[in-house]
């Protein structure tokens, strides 16, 4: 993080103060100055622009109020570490905070504790020993595009995840300290973002009250050592390692423990959005709708192939190593699998160094193609839960959690 605090608060202080930088990334005449990603997607809405929003690289445009970027798929061949400017962005509500002054800021914690608590940043800092996770945020509807048939929501392709070292206090410290009743049933939290209308619900998220007092949800303002891009949650966030993105929630400035199971207008992002088919597959046939639903809670275990892209060209009669990524929700990857003759054969992978298991984990195989023509590469990981990613994708009404095994058209030349 930044040494020198004054420099840190002023700059956050002006972050787009006279919103010219978000109303140039909302305007036509950025859209027709950006670029293409050249990644070959196109979805319904059509080909899909490059823009350039603060703190960030060139990211792809999914919409831009509130602004919704997905990250693009080289960026994955970096590195298990994504880059603060390369992470994906995700809002739901438009009227989201454009300065916050750490000298206003606070996080409070109400409810059915014993004493309710209003902290300065400097002030929660304090409360514990700071602790690091490496862990993955994803998008509940990364890879949604793909769902067929269509499926309502933001058409993504495969960049809204990413994997971070995130720095901060455990959940639990602070439940401590404000001391949790012995009635306490779930927490929720709240951010700084805001509905524009009155009748829209605003975004909030419930843990149950044993998973926020275990070892895993911290209270982040660090992430791969410096400060919260503003665009992912400055000056603190909500990491829920395993879980999917819906429960990470940025701005973090308000926890209400409860007594009750999370109700009514607000809790809607949890009683009626981001559910899943209530049965083991958390599917249904295409195209019906499920009977039963629950919340979306934890990853899938998935990898991807990062050092070559579809139609992308490989030698012939030459080592090839190919690389990737794997993940799932933290029960620890098993074997990542790889097939370079479309699913016929599969050859075991090495796997990288382990970053922790909520990390993402690069797998390597290296291998001679003997002839030349069209080949398909596909990788497959499994977890030591017995999980292992499917042929076909899992089908639900909202297209979440797609993990199913990923193909790789490529030429041999």
């Amino acid at each position: 993080m930044t040494d020198n605090n004054n420099k840190t608060v002023i700059s956050r202080r002006n972050f787009m103060r006279n919103a010219g930088a978000l109303a140039l990334a909302a305007s036509p005449i950025l859209s027709r100055a950006a670029t293409e990603t050249g990644e070959g997607v196109t979805f319904a809405g059509g080909t899909r622009p490059l823009v350039q929003f603060p703190e960030k690289r060139k990211l792809i445009l999914v919409h831009s109020r509130p602004p919704h970027l997905e990250t693009p798929f080289s960026v994955y061949n970096e590195g298990v570490i994504t880059a603060n400017d390369a992470f994906y962005v995700r809002y739901h509500l438009a009227n989201f905070p454009t300065s916050i002054d750490l000298a206003d800021y606070r996080l409070t914690i109400r409810g059915a504790v014993n004493k309710p608590l209003s902290l300065s940043l400097k002030e929660l800092k304090s409360l514990a020993q700071h602790v690091d996770v490496v862990a993955v945020n994803q998008c509940s509807g990364n890879s949604r595009g793909f769902s067929s048939p269509r499926v309502f929501g933001a058409q993504l392709s495969n960049g809204a995840m990413g994997n971070a070292r995130w720095t901060g206090i455990p959940l639990k410290a602070l439940l401590e300290k404000a001391g949790v009743q012995s009635d306490a049933r779930q927490l929720v939290f709240n951010g700084l973002d805001k509905p524009v209308l009155p009748g829209t619900p605003d975004f909030r998220k419930a843990l149950d009250i044993e998973h926020a007092l275990s070892a895993e949800p911290i209270l982040a303002w660090g992430m791969n050592g410096e400060d919260l891009p503003f665009l992912n949650g400055y000056p603190l966030k909500l990491i829920v390692p395993g879980y999917f993105g819906t429960y990470w929630v940025k701005h973090l400035s308000d926890i209400v423990v409860l007594d009750h199971a999370f109700k009514g207008h607000n809790a809607f992002y949890m009683n009626k959005a981001y559910r899943v088919p209530d049965n083991d597959c958390m599917c249904v046939a295409p195209g019906t709708v499920a009977a039963k639903t629950r919340p979306i809670s934890t990853l899938a275990v998935r990898s991807f192939i990062t050092s070559v892209t579809q139609g992308g060209h490989l030698p012939v009669g030459r080592r090839v190593e190919l690389k990737g990524i794997a993940f799932d929700s933290g029960a620890g990857l098993k074997a990542v699998d790889v097939s370079v003759d479309g699913g016929r054969t599969w050859r075991a992978a090495t796997l990288g160094e382990n970053l922790g298991r909520f990390s993402f984990r690069e797998w390597k195989l290296a291998t001679t193609f003997a002839h030349k023509g069209n080949a398909v590469l596909m990788v497959r990981a499994s977890n030591r839960k017995g999980e292992v990613q499917p042929l076909k994708a899992d089908w639900n009404p909202a297209g979440y959690r797609r993990h199913a095994i990923e193909s790789t058209p490529v030429t041999i030349i």
